[in-house]
């Protein structure tokens, strides 16, 4: 007998590959998928933008914002709109919508997400896809119930050099992986005010700010908290993305540009669950409040298939690889992943990659693409909806397991001591001090489910 784990995750790799069921007739009475917008500012207002632009097949029926200066902003544009501040209004009230984009602060994306995939909409959410591990959990197992097309917002996966790079690496091009380095520059976060000034962090903060200041005018501050332990606003909170160095809010740099970076190395390595992790800062042990600007987490992971046993390395704000340092072919890209193969090695940022040493491949002849391009993240989640093709980021089988690596980066920092990880029970095996970090008990009025 199938156990419920094994049903759910055979049944996302089904829809995974073989793609979705089309919706061949909406709930529109002209026939175009009715969305709803939950958070259109920001980001949220790109996705709006480019959701919006396909008006031969979508119709904005709804838009949802805690900031009603972002709400009124986007309603000019979708006058027929109704406006939410809170989505679980929105929820209760509208019964003819088709699909849902989230595009929320990222301590709320799993309380957006989970009651469409209740009711088998199809979602496109932004990264990270939740807040904390069990809350991707929940998401998993919604979207695979579900089986309804899903997209994590993580736009550089549907740019082509990130195909060719997947590409050379599952064609050999530079031998068996089996390590690789991820380095992104942007140093937000703890660290000295020198350090916040070298690196340009101008929303610097060392502690909470004792004194409370004035709600902008238009923003629901009780509303923006949401399942989050509540607090008194302060400019250090908001706009953003002062937010996501908070832990109450966000996850700071890993799970937030991770979702990008480590992005890559998943998907041309076909990574699954870490067996452990364990992630350093120079800043010391994990400050109760605020995620490190600089960071490095190591990730281990065992064969897969044709791939060996692989260890990654993701170093954030000040921290480089060694071998950053100390190898000359390799460019001092600011921002990069370096794959290091028994033939070689492959280094890529989000436009550009490059076979390295070069002399060694002056004659290589890559293979021919095999990944079909796509047309963008956006219209590949509607073409999903419409058409049942498939998606490059669901959430069952792609987007939550990533998510659920890249918060294990942060909580092995958290807890202070490298941690052993089962992936089928969802567990730390070594200590108890992680479970604390895994996820946490929604404020009163929130839940999930």
């Amino acid at each position: 007998m199938l156990s419920r784990r094994r049903f759910i995750a055979q049944s996302s790799a089904a829809a995974s590959l073989l793609g979705f069921p089309a919706i061949v007739s909406s709930k529109s009475p002209n026939k175009k998928l009715n969305i709803a917008f939950i958070g259109v500012g920001g980001r949220g207002g790109a996705d709006l933008k480019e959701v919006a632009k396909a008006t031969d097949i979508t119709n904005v029926v709804a838009l949802c914002d805690v900031n009603e200066q972002n709400l009124y902003r986007a309603a000019e544009q979708h006058q027929g709109a109704v406006k939410y501040k809170d989505f679980r209004r929105l929820y209760d009230d509208q019964k003819d919508i088709d699909a849902v984009v989230v595009a929320t602060t990222e301590h709320t994306h799993a309380f957006a997400t989970i009651p469409a995939l209740q009711r088998k909409l199809p979602v496109y959410c932004e990264k990270p896809l939740t807040h904390n591990v069990r809350e991707a959990v929940l998401v998993i197992e919604a979207a695979a119930k579900a089986g309804v097309p899903t997209q994590m917002g993580t736009q550089i996966h549907g740019m082509p050099n990130y195909r060719r790079v997947v590409e050379l690496i599952q064609s050999g091009a530079i031998g068996k992986v089996t390590e690789c380095h991820v380095w992104v520059s942007r140093a937000w976060g703890l660290q000295s005010k020198e350090d916040a000034d070298k690196y340009g962090d101008k929303m610097w903060v060392a502690e909470r700010p004792a004194k409370e200041d004035k709600v902008p005018e238009g923003l629901d501050w009780d509303l923006w908290i949401g399942p989050a332990p509540y607090r008194p606003f302060s400019n250090a909170y908001f706009p953003g993305p002062k937010w996501y160095r908070w832990w109450d809010f966000g996850n700071g740099t890993m799970s937030d540009l991770g979702s990008h970076w480590n992005d890559l190395p998943w998907w041309a390595l076909k990574l699954d669950s870490p067996l452990s992790i364990e992630s350093t800062s120079p800043f010391g042990p994990a400050h109760p409040e605020i995620a490190p600007a600089s960071l490095t987490a190591v990730y281990e992971y065992g064969p897969r298939g044709d791939m060996p046993a692989c260890k990654l390395s993701f170093h954030q704000g000040a921290n480089k690889p060694q071998i950053w340092h100390e190898n000359p072919d390799i460019q001092k890209w600011q921002n990069a992943v370096l794959f290091i193969g028994d033939k070689g090695m492959l280094i890529s940022d989000y436009g550009k990659h490059q076979l390295l040493p070069e002399k060694d491949f002056k004659d290589f002849t890559p293979p021919k693409p095999f990944i079909p391009d796509s047309p963008g993240q956006h219209q590949e989640w509607l073409d999903a909806i419409v058409h049942g093709t498939p998606t490059g980021s669901p959430f069952a089988t792609y987007a939550g397991p990533l998510t659920i690596a890249n918060h294990l980066g942060n909580v092995a920092y958290r807890t202070g001591k490298k941690i052993l990880w089962d992936g089928k029970a969802n567990k730390v095996t070594n200590t108890t001090d992680a479970d604390r970090f895994l996820g946490r008990e929604p404020r009163a009025g929130w839940k999930l489910g």
